[in-house]
């Protein structure tokens, strides 16, 4: 990308000036020559002083002159079409007084000489010139940059050569569906106006972060086949009033004039919050922008072909006049993908690259619940770095395995040097954990328990669900939290003492507990009623605060509500540890010499434990 020259008239001037000032300061011959008279060089002539004479085509003379001494240079000039002879001999120059003289040359004008002709007589014309034209150009400009400042900075694909198509797209079949269908509309028109129906003015895709909404927008543009703007939600927005919605004009003319066509905004809530909430007050700049948006999208001139795509992960906080019928008709949903969406997902993301025979994308799917498009990309890529590291030729499941537990925890952090003392604290926090989750019949399986500390956290331990869940019962939520507190417990239990490494375990027992009774209405006691509205800034789109609306006395029951349910967990933990001490303390020695415990190895000990637990004592001899 080359870099813009300056735009001042006064720059340019100056750039030359002064490079012609250094040329001429470096070439240019430094001593100052006095011209004379032609009278003065035939009398130098006739005294015999002329040690060198040199005579240009142009007429000028250089010569050069013995006095007392010294030679010194003079120039002259005489007429181009007369001869030096003939003018000398007309001075009183006899012809031997011409022979007397050492040197006589005649020269053709230098390089130098000519090129400084030129410079002084056309850069002064040509500076000037320049000057004028560049005075002319910015003060015609000059209402022109306030113009060019409101134009739309969207970008514009043709569609010759698509980057992305929906083949690219996976995990969101509905969603692919919907856009189809206005991709069809735009290339065959006719076999939808038959039956009546017209052109939906704009689709909204909603979806949280990473579930593939500016992918599914690129492959609209690739398979669309008609000329496709895109631009983000902040580029309309700027300091000075008017802009944004200069911007937007401009950009629905240019549509206009290549309609059909199709219009990209992504994150459109950076201008379509809700009006009226804004810092600035009503003439907010972001409020003049929506309301040109508006206008564009479903004003007096509707006889357009032009369809709008936006994208969003905060649907709540768009304003109603952008979301009713008739300027996004469509909202499409790209939620998180189920199972067989990460499978199709990991399929499209492997392609092209080498895998060893051990790979299942299902089994790779399984072990990926909650996990975005985005996620499932980084975690081949992760993959693939991790195999490179290694100096293999493929990507083996271990990879994989392993930059699933990198993208969910972080990497390890094997360097991190502890004491004896605190890694055996945590192998049996990270032991109460395990055993608890396992004990408990809701309890996601456990995948994986280690002392080797991965991002924040000291140990961790991993639990991975069989199946993909959106509804979630009470006995589960009970479940879980005995699980939480299975790392509090045993550390009770063994040492006596407790440590700030739950400090994270309790933090979410209690948003549990207080989701439970303030969300779900999962207590007898405050009946079937939800509790708390959460308030917050439209403008800043973040909740600032909760109302009440219950009493003080109200507010207490859910206080002692909520440490029932989290006393009640911690007595559920604490007998589970108690029962099973002999496991607890198997899994957490294991731990201790081997760092890691993968499932099947963790179902063995418990297994064993449980097996030893129930073969009857041997009889005490008489």
């Amino acid at each position: 990308m080359r870099p813009s020259l300056p735009k001042n008239g006064f720059v340019y001037l100056l750039i030359i000036v002064a490079l012609f000032a250094l040329v001429y300061s470096l070439v240019a011959p430094s001593e100052a020559v006095r011209e004379i008279p032609l009278n003065h060089v035939a009398q130098y002539v006739q005294q015999g002083q002329v040690k060198a004479l040199t005579i240009r085509n142009d007429g000028v003379i250089n010569l050069v002159v013995d006095e007392s001494g010294h030679d010194v240079r003079y120039v002259s000039r005489k007429e181009i079409d007369v001869g030096l002879g003939e003018t000398l001999t007309q001075l009183g120059v006899s012809a031997e007084q011409l022979a007397t003289v050492n040197e006589l040359v005649v020269l053709k004008p230098s390089l130098w000489e000519n090129w400084s002709l030129i410079l002084i007589q056309v850069v002064p014309l040509a500076l000037i010139g320049l000057f004028l034209i560049l005075m002319l150009r910015q003060a015609q400009s000059g209402n022109n940059q306030a113009i060019s400042f409101g134009k739309s900075r969207a970008r514009m694909f043709t569609g010759d050569r698509p980057t992305s198509t929906f083949g690219d797209v996976a995990g969101a079949d509905e969603a692919k569906q919907e856009l189809q269908e206005v991709v069809e509309f735009l290339k065959e028109p006719d076999k939808f106006t038959a039956l009546g129906a017209r052109i939906p003015k704009g689709v909204l895709l909603v979806g949280s972060p990473g579930t593939g909404k500016t992918l599914m927008a690129r492959a609209v543009a690739g398979e669309a086949g008609v000329p496709f703007f895109s631009i983000s939600g902040s580029e309309f927005v700027e300091m000075f009033v008017g802009v944004g919605a200069s911007r937007v004009r401009d950009l629905f003319d240019q549509a206009k004039r290549n309609s059909p066509c199709i219009i990209f905004i992504d994150e459109i809530d950076a201008v379509g919050r809700q009006r009226g909430a804004g810092l600035g007050g009503s003439h907010d700049e972001r409020e003049q922008t929506l309301n040109q948006i508006l206008v564009e999208m479903d004003g007096f001139d509707t006889d357009t072909k032009i369809i709008v795509i936006a994208a969003t992960n905060r649907p709540d906080i768009l304003d109603p006049a952008l979301l009713r019928p008739g300027r996004f008709d469509r909202r499409v949903i790209l939620d998180k993908p189920d199972r067989r969406g990460r499978e199709a997902i990991f399929g499209v993301h492997v392609r092209g690259k080498p895998l060893e025979k051990d790979v299942s994308l299902d089994t790779l799917a399984r072990q990926t619940p909650g996990f975005t498009g985005a996620d499932i990309e980084n975690v081949v890529n992760e993959a693939a770095i991790l195999a490179a590291r290694r100096n293999k030729r493929s990507i083996g499941m271990e990879e994989f395995q392993e930059a699933t537990e990198r993208v969910i925890a972080g990497p390890e952090r094997r360097s991190r040097l502890i004491t004896d003392k605190e890694k055996r604290l945590i192998a049996y926090h990270e032991a109460g954990h395990a055993l608890v989750q396992t004990s408990m019949p809701n309890c996601d399986p456990v995948h994986k328990i280690s002392v080797i500390a991965r991002g924040l956290a000291g140990g961790y331990t991993l639990t991975l669900p069989e199946d993909d869940r959106t509804l979630y019962t009470k006995s589960k939520f009970e479940d879980e939290l005995a699980g939480l507190m299975g790392g509090r417990v045993a550390e009770q239990l063994v040492f006596g003492d407790v440590t700030t490494g739950a400090s994270n375990d309790l933090r979410r027992a209690t948003q549990l507990a207080r989701s439970m009774v303030t969300e779900y209405a999962m207590t007898e006691t405050l009946g079937q009623r939800t509790f708390g509205q959460k308030e917050e800034l439209i403008f800043l789109g973040r909740e600032i605060a909760e109302q009440r609306d219950y009493s003080e006395q109200v507010a207490s029951q859910i206080d002692q509500e909520i440490k029932a349910i989290t006393d009640k967990a911690h007595s559920r933990a604490q007998d589970v540890l108690v029962a099973k001490r002999v496991v607890l303390d198997a899994i957490a020695n294991r731990l201790i010499e081997k760092e890691t415990i993968e499932a099947p190895e963790l179902n063995a000990i418990i297994s064993q434990g449980d097996a030893s637990a129930e073969q009857p004592a041997a009889p005490e001899p008489a």
